[in-house]
Parts: structure tokens; C-alpha cells; sequence
């Protein structure tokens, strides 16, 4: 089985074998370009590029007809405008980016919370990763680009594409704008002409054709988070997973959905809901520690090893997704005094993040309607034992470091394994693949976060006047 994770700082291609072992695995890194305030573009040819680069090298010491079938996912609320022939007209606006969170206030205001009842079936935030704001700033900023797009797509609509020819999505990578029957009409027609270019939606299983040179099937492919509900087998009810990737994204699984506000609700796959909320800033405020210290990412870890409890962090570097969508917000240390050292700060980072997971979970098991007793525990955060203790510690529940870190490869890989018959369903295929590597326990005196982490929630709603301040400052020439 192939996976292909499309990420936001690289192209991750995997090899598995059918009970979910790795084979061979290959990263391809690429940049993000961030060439305003508050703006976070890619290239969308180095998603390609990066895409052929990891099959080729995966592949070389593989039989060539090795491989079976090919899983493609990708970061979500990332849109290439491209014309008919596929040439991106424009650079990629990623999902950090928050150019376009006036838009979105925009139309968000022409919507009562009756119109949000009515179409999305419960309270909602259009915020400025939602398509219909990028679309509609684009339309604003570009109006002869716009009129030449024919397509606007996520990463992994814009690979797959260019892999077998065919321009599909999957309902849950149209967020926001799909439902249970196809496209909801009122959101898409937020903006004049989206409609016409949004591709047609296919369950993520359904057989695409196969790769051109490959001959290994190509599946429709899902959302990055998605996919690592399916490799972390968070596809039973009382199940639950924190990815620490680039971002963070929690979830959890049950057979029954109380809608809140803070957190997204998938709509229900055979009885089963995921109710999930990704944050903006996971391994991207260790990537900016690291910048900022200057240590390495092992120096940092080592560090905070040394560091001590009591440094407060908020990773809201580019504003923050769930629980507050709120794109005025920043991060910021508090609790400083004479004696902080930089390696009580390196372990604020950590326990920061950690902290973002416990205030995601709250709304997501509200929505389950029940706690999560454990939670799987996977990206690249899984690497390091400090940090998947910490999140233990902070979460103050079991964690269960998974055997392949990379649950959105490995539930890509899935995908492409169901849509060709290898299992007969994605919770088959979870159940036969997904394995714990290590089981991470609270510390016994792990409550003694607690007043932090009370701090840290309660921070948002006391410095939001002052995040406005800095918003007006950050707008004045």
C-alpha cells in the first residue's frame, strides 16, 4: 500500500505492507513563503515536484508491480487557483494565512444564526481559511486571474490530478462548503461563480484510475486530518487521537453528535461521528522556538528537559483555529520572572502546544457527549518522549504512542487498500494495521498543571483588548 500525505513543510511517501508494517519511507521538504504579514503561500509545483521526487525514491527498491494501490491526502483549507490546463495562476494560500479574515467577517455577517442552523445544522465560524473567503478575495484582489481560473483545489485534488488525470474531491476536504448530498448551495453561492469551478465530490475510497507510468489505482483521498483519524483508528465510537504535526488537530469518535460551536462535526460515515479541531501552531511553534533560540530542534528537547513548570506559552503565532477561531489573536510568554531561564521557556513550547490539546478536547468531548479515557498519539511530536509526556501529563489521560508516527500517511495508504478491496472497510483496515508502540502515563503529581492550564485558557478572553490594540497597529502604514 502507497500513502502520499501532501503536509504543510513537506511531501511525506510511504510503503506498507498489507498488515501495516513500513516498507520504505521518503520526506521531501519545500518552503513557505510569507511574503506579508499574516500571509503564508507555497509554490503548488513543489508539492508535485515532491510528490514524483518521494515515489521515485520510495519505489527504487521495490518490484515494480510491488505496489497495489496509492492514497493521496493532504493539508486542508490550502486552495491553488489553476486555469484549465492545471498551471497554478497564483502562489497557494495556505491555511496559516489570514489575508483574508476581513472577507470572511464579511460573510460571516450576512449569515443569521438561523441561515447557520439552516445549512451547516448548528453554530458556525467562516473564517479566513474558509474557501469562499479566499475565493472571494481573490476575486477582489485578481479579477483577471479569477476570471481565468477553471479550478480551485486542495493539494491533494491538484497531485492526484496531475497523477491520473481525473479532478475530483471528497466531501470532508470541501469543508465547509459539502455536505451529506454534495455541495451546500447557500455557502458556495456566498460568492459569486465559486460554484462552476469546485470539483465534482467523490467518497474518498472511490477508484480514480491508475497512476500514469505506475498502474497502481489511485483513490480519491481525503483531508490530512482525517486521514490520521484512520491511521490512529480513531473509527470506533470512544476512540480518540491528538496528531502534533505542523499543527495540532484533536478528535473524537462516537455514535451520536452534540454540535458545538468550538470544533467541527463531520457528517456521520456508516452510524460513526468524528468531531475534530485543529489548531494553527503545533511543530511550527517548535520551528519558530528553534529560529528564535537558536538551538535545534534535539537542542530545544534537551533543553527543556532541564526547564521547569511555571512559564506560560500560547502558540497563536498566526492567530488560532480551535477552540477560538479568532484570527486577531497572538501568542505571547507570561509568568516571566528574574529567574527564567531559556530552558524553562523551550519547555513552556512544549507544554504550550500540550496545553492548546486539553483546550481543544474539552469542546470535542462535549460533542462526543462523554470523556475520551485514552488518546493515540501520533505526528512528528510522537518522536520525542518528553513531548508525548507532556501532552500526557497536560491531557492528564493515558497517551498511546502509535507505531507509525505518520498517521496521515499510513491512513492514506488505507484508503487506497479499501477503494481496491484489500479490506472491505476503512475500520477493517484500521483494526488490522494501527499497533501502540508505548503507552505514556500522567505523572502522579500531574494536577499541579492544572492552575496553568487555567491561566492559559483564561488568557484569550482577558488580553483580547489588547490583541486588538495590536491588530490596529499591525494595520497602520
Amino acid at each position: 500500500m502507497l500513502g502520499i500525505d501532501v503536509g504543510t513543510t513537506a511531501v511525506k511517501v510511504a510503503a506498507f505492507e498489507l498488515d501495516g508494517t513500513l516498507v520504505a519511507a521518503h520526506t521531501e521538504a519545500y518552503p513557505i513563503h510569507r511574503p506579508r504579514p499574516g500571509w503564508a503561500e507555497q509554490d503548488p509545483m513543489d508539492w508535485w515536484r515532491g510528490c514524483a521526487e518521494g515515489i521515485r525514491a520510495v519505489l527504487a527498491g521495490l518490484d515494480a508491480n510491488a505496489v497495489r494501490s496509492i492514497g493521496v491526502v493532504s493539508q486542508v483549507n490550502t486552495h491553488v487557483f489553476a486555469d484549465d490546463q492545471l498551471r497554478p495562476l497564483a502562489p497557494a494560500i495556505i491555511w496559516q494565512d489570514q489575508r483574508c479574515a476581513e472577507v470572511a467577517r464579511e460573510l460571516d455577517d450576512r449569515l443569521t444564526a438561523a441561515d447557520k442552523k439552516r445549512i451547516w445544522g448548528g453554530p458556525i465560524v467562516l473564517d479566513a481559511s474558509f474557501v469562499g473567503s479566499r475565493a472571494e478575495w481573490f476575486a477582489r484582489t485578481e479579477p483577471e486571474l479569477w476570471a481565468r481560473t477553471r479550478w480551485v483545489l486542495s493539494p491533494k485534488d491538484f497531485v492526484i490530478a496531475k497523477l491520473t488525470g481525473r479532478i475530483a474531491t471528497d466531501q470532508l476536504s470541501a469543508v465547509r462548503v459539502a455536505g451529506p448530498t454534495g455541495y451546500l448551495r447557500e455557502a458556495v453561492e456566498l460568492v459569486d461563480g465559486l460554484l462552476g469551478k469546485l470539483p465534482e465530490i467523490a467518497a474518498p475510497e472511490l477508484v480514480l484510475g491508475p497512476a500514469t507510468e505506475l498502474g497502481a489505482e489511485v483513490v480519491v483521498g481525503t483531508m490530512d486530518a482525517y486521514s490520521a483519524v484512520f491511521g490512529t483508528r480513531t473509527t470506533e465510537p470512544g476512540r480518540g487521537m491528538v496528531s502534533c504535526g505542523t499543527s495540532l488537530v484533536v478528535a473524537g469518535a462516537s455514535a451520536e453528535s452534540v454540535p458545538v460551536p468550538e470544533v467541527v462535526s463531520f457528517p456521520p460515515k456508516d452510524g460513526l461521528f468524528v468531531h475534530a479541531g485543529p489548531t494553527q501552531a503545533a511543530g511550527d511553534a517548535l520551528r519558530w522556538w528553534c529560529g528564535v533560540s537558536g538551538l535545534g530542534v534535539e537542542e530545544v528537547l534537551a533543553s527543556a528537559e532541564a526547564g521547569e513548570p511555571g512559564v506560560i506559552f500560547t502558540p497563536h503565532l498566526m492567530g488560532e483555529r480551535a477552540p477560538l477561531w479568532d484570527s486577531e489573536v497572538r501568542g505571547s510568554f507570561f509568568g516571566l520572572d528574574s529567574a527564567t531561564t531559556r530552558a524553562d521557556l523551550s519547555r513552556a513550547v512544549l507544554q504550550g502546544v500540550a496545553m492548546s490539546a486539553r483546550h481543544v478536547l474539552d469542546p470535542v468531548e462535549r460533542a462526543c457527549g462523554f470523556p475520551l479515557p485514552s488518546l493515540a498519539f501520533s505526528g512528528g511530536g510522537a518522536r520525542s518522549d518528553l513531548w508525548t509526556q507532556i501532552h500526557a501529563d497536560v491531557l492528564q489521560r493515558p497517551i498511546e504512542r502509535l507505531r507509525v508516527h505518520d498517521s496521515a500517511v499510513l491512513g492514506a495508504a488505507l484508503l487506497g487498500a479499501v477503494g481496491t478491496g484489500t479490506y472491505p472497510d476503512i475500520a477493517t483496515a484500521a483494526a488490522a494495521t494501527v499497533a501502540v508502540d508505548r503507552v505514556f502515563t500522567p505523572a502522579a503529581d500531574a494536577d499541579r498543571l492544572n492552575p496553568l492550564f487555567e491561566a492559559y485558557r483564561e488568557s484569550h478572553e482577558a488580553l483580547r483588548g489588547i490583541h486588538a490594540h495590536l491588530t490596529a497597529w499591525r494595520g497602520t502604514p
